[in-house]
């Protein structure tokens, strides 16, 4: 799950990490009165969606009055900004972030993410944040620092030292590195979270580091434990299909192409989509009905994958081991029954019952073309989408 920036900087605040005073604003007038009670001479207001590359889009302003303020937070509040981390997909403004002007000596980089290529949480560092931050990784990799923490040590403090001297900080600044970096992997693990990105970590010209702007991301799997996190979720910066199919407890992840995808497992939804791929094919959606999928489940998920016009024809492809084929079958039966599909729709099944199951779809009367392996499949799929 992703957070709005004012959502973030309050998960920084409660972990004892300092953030610059700020207040959220959902109409001019409220933006006028964070302003106010900020106090200050300039102030930034910041559209606030779950997208980074806002100040690139324009929705981040420098307001040095109280009626640039109010003119700011009215051209972004109602419209919808797409930035380059959105894919061309424009998410509604409903909320503006006013927070204090700081001067800026210099912009630094700190993120902490999980590594499964050595198993641990990981702090990556740069000397050089900002904006184009992912420009420096492709060109300049040497300007990027990275910590690997030990899951039975944990973060010592000497490790922070250690990254804030290799930044070139002073000791002072060193210091309060150390006291955000502890801070942020306290958050890190007893949250439960994905991803934690703080860019800029700014150098002000006072000479003090101030957290200016914060990305996080939560780990789905770990929601029951965070009742208080699930309660700041924004669903209306989320594709609407996707929250449809997060109510079913199904994985649904939107895609750009014409041939629907039902699979039961993650891994083997990905190989669906790369067969499909080779074949000429282009996927429309990710979709995994888990390992007990049931007659309900399938139904709804052959909603999911018609909600798009764009869908041609349908390619289920599903291995019978939890659940036992002939059920599959059956549920697919009684879904194209209710759903009145109109596309072509492909079946592979193996596993558990797979003859039994197979003598159901040949039996069923309805336009349901079988597939003999993961490979056939996809072709008839491609085949059918083309056709159409």
């Amino acid at each position: 799950m992703n957070f709005h920036e004012y959502q973030a900087k309050q998960l920084f605040a409660d972990y004892g990490i300092a953030v610059p005073a700020g207040r959220v604003a959902r109409t001019p007038e409220e933006a006028v009165d964070a302003a106010k009670a900020i106090g200050g001479d300039f102030w930034v207001v910041k559209a606030q969606i779950h997208a980074g590359g806002r100040g690139k889009a324009g929705g981040v302003k420098l307001a040095k009055t109280l009626d640039s303020v109010r003119e700011y937070a009215q051209g972004m509040l109602g419209q919808k900004m797409a930035t380059y981390q959105t894919a061309g997909v424009e998410l509604p403004i409903d909320s503006v972030l006013v927070t204090q002007a700081t001067d800026i000596a210099k912009e630094l980089y700190l993120s902490v993410l999980v590594d499964r290529s050595t198993q641990s949480i990981t702090f990556i560092a740069s000397s050089e944040g900002g904006m184009d931050i992912e420009q420096v990784a492709a060109e300049t990799p040497e300007k990027i620092q990275t910590l690997n923490v030990n899951y039975i040590q944990g973060l010592q403090a000497y490790q922070c030292r250690d990254l804030g001297f290799a930044l070139g900080l002073t000791a002072k600044q060193v210091n309060q590195l150390t006291k955000i970096m502890l801070g942020l992997f306290k958050l890190f693990n007893e949250k439960d979270l994905a991803l934690v990105e703080l860019n800029p970590l700014a150098i002000l010209t006072d000479g003090n580091l101030a957290v200016l702007d914060g990305k996080v991301d939560s780990d789905d799997n770990a929601a029951f434990r965070h009742p208080d996190l699930v309660a700041m979720r924004d669903i209306r910066q989320e594709d609407e299909t996707e929250v449809k199919a997060s109510q079913h407890d199904l994985n649904y992840v939107t895609m750009d192409g014409n041939i629907g995808c039902m699979v039961n497992g993650a891994g083997l939804a990905m190989a669906t989509m790369d067969v499909i791929q080779l074949e000429g094919g282009s996927p429309a959606n990710f979709l995994d009905v888990g390992g007990g999928a049931t007659r309900e489940r399938v139904t709804e998920a052959f909603k999911l994958i018609l909600s798009s016009d764009d869908v041609k024809a349908i390619f289920v492809n599903i291995f019978g081991g939890i659940v036992r084929c002939d059920m599959i079958a059956e549920g697919i039966i009684a879904a194209v029954k209710e759903v009145d599909v109109k596309v072509p729709v492909v079946v592979r099944l193996e596993g558990t019952n797979v003859d039994a199951g197979k003598e159901l779809l040949k039996n069923s009367g309805l336009a349901i073309t079988p597939a003999d392996d993961i490979n056939d499949g996809a072709r008839k799929a491609v085949a059918a989408a083309k056709a159409a």
